[in-house]
């Protein structure tokens, strides 16, 4: 009896620090009033012709990041060569912003030069294709500024890359790109060209051009680097020597067969991509993991607008009155993308990673202004959770994914 007694003692006592422990690793949420960050104090401030009116301020309920125990700096990361962080400006082009990075590192990586690449020569043609697509799907095609990791070797294959210095697609004086006007521009002309059915591509094309020749200045067909003359086409195949057929993107959800490549069915994806390997979501983390821990960077891409997403903290975690870390798995991420909780809304770098507490830590670079806000600029702390449940795909060399395309190329042999 008296044994009885003590263990049942001993269960209670048990039970009773299981629920106090439990507790103490439930995240709680707050109202936080948005403060001004870099986006209104230096890009708005940069722009000459901002004049849009103030929007009223609304609290936002966040998690409360109070006593939680994060990543500090960048410097506790394991990392590979990256170029400095360069603001994205007002531009929805975080898409190429992110994936030139990547390809930058990539240029380190396989042939050690040190590369500063033009984002807005990517952008200027990435707009002809999109005014094109328009025109000759009648008008049944978006023209946004959006687009996905793979349009820019898609564009390279076509039109070539020139560095930084080459194409700096400001205006003279311009502090930051602002690509607002110009998008507006673009798009009122492509509607009207569909209202009046005056379906003349190359007068269409023309126009395009000029429009951002007015905005961005008008890309150049040669020029001098390290001495040497180079037409875009050469400076890709001579100089940086990426290959763009060497790299594949990695999708993971339940909407599309597995083990099979598809589309990734998003409206930033306008010419309908079906080149993603879609993969069970262990396979994608696994791969993700493996690849970084390797020496490989990836340009990711995802949501970014979650209660535990936050520029002032930088970083993206997931609270458990979300989702409790075990729960996260293939059907909780499918969930959120097909009701639209999770969105295609930002492209990233991913440059880094540490442990902390059995889990995975990823440093991202960013262009987005949040990132500017605080600590070290440019740059956001991942939680391996956030990235399990909120980014949808990344691009990476074919070589980081051996495993995976020999698995493919078995499924369909």
């Amino acid at each position: 009896m008296k044994t009885s007694f003590s263990f049942l003692s001993f269960i209670i006592v048990f039970l009773f620090h299981s629920s106090i422990s439990s507790q103490d690793h439930k995240n709680n949420g707050t109202f936080v009033e948005p403060k001004d960050g870099y986006y209104q104090n230096e890009i708005l401030k940069g722009l000459k012709e901002f004049n849009e009116p103030e929007k009223e301020k609304k609290k936002e309920f966040k998690l409360d990041f109070t006593g939680m125990d994060l990543p500090k700096s960048k410097d506790e990361f394991t990392s590979y060569w990256y170029n400095d962080p360069v603001s994205q400006g007002r531009t929805g082009t975080c898409w190429c912003f992110s994936t030139t990075s990547f390809f930058e590192s990539e240029i380190y990586r396989l042939h050690q030069k040190k590369v500063k690449l033009s984002e807005k020569y990517t952008v200027y043609w990435e707009y002809v294709e999109k005014a094109k697509r328009y025109i000759n799907e009648r008008g049944n095609s978006a023209f946004e500024e959006g687009s996905e990791a793979n349009a820019v070797p898609r564009i390279w294959k076509m039109y070539g890359i020139v560095p930084g210095e080459a194409y700096i697609g400001l205006m003279p004086g311009q502090s930051f790109d602002d690509h607002k006007t110009m998008h507006i521009e673009m798009k009122a002309y492509l509607q009207n060209v569909k209202a009046t059915n005056a379906w003349d591509e190359e007068a269409a094309i023309t126009v395009i051009k000029s429009i951002m020749n007015h905005y961005m200045g008008e890309p150049p067909t040669e020029f001098y680097f390290d001495g040497k003359k180079y037409t875009p086409k050469e400076f890709l195949n001579n100089y940086i020597k990426i290959i763009p057929d060497d790299y594949v993107d990695i999708l993971s959800y339940m909407q599309k067969p597995y083990y099979e490549q598809v589309e990734y069915e998003v409206e930033d994806n306008w010419w309908h991509s079906d080149v993603y390997y879609n993969v069970p979501l262990n396979v994608y983390m696994d791969a993700l993991k493996y690849a970084i821990r390797n020496g490989y960077t990836m340009s990711i891409g995802g949501d970014v607008s979650e209660a535990g997403y936050d520029s002032w903290n930088k970083v993206g975690v997931i609270p458990t009155f979300d989702i409790p870390s075990e729960y996260i798995d293939e059907s909780a991420r499918q969930f959120r993308f097909s009701n639209k909780t999770t969105t295609d809304d930002h492209g990233i770098h991913l440059v880094g990673y540490m442990e902390k507490d059995g889990k995975d830590w990823y440093l991202i670079k960013d262009s987005g202004a949040g990132s500017r806000n605080t600590g070290d600029k440019g740059f956001y702390f991942y939680h391996e959770d956030y990235v399990k449940l909120k980014i949808m795909d990344f691009m990476v060399h074919k070589d980081a994914v051996e495993n995976i395309l020999k698995k493919f190329k078995e499924q369909n042999e």
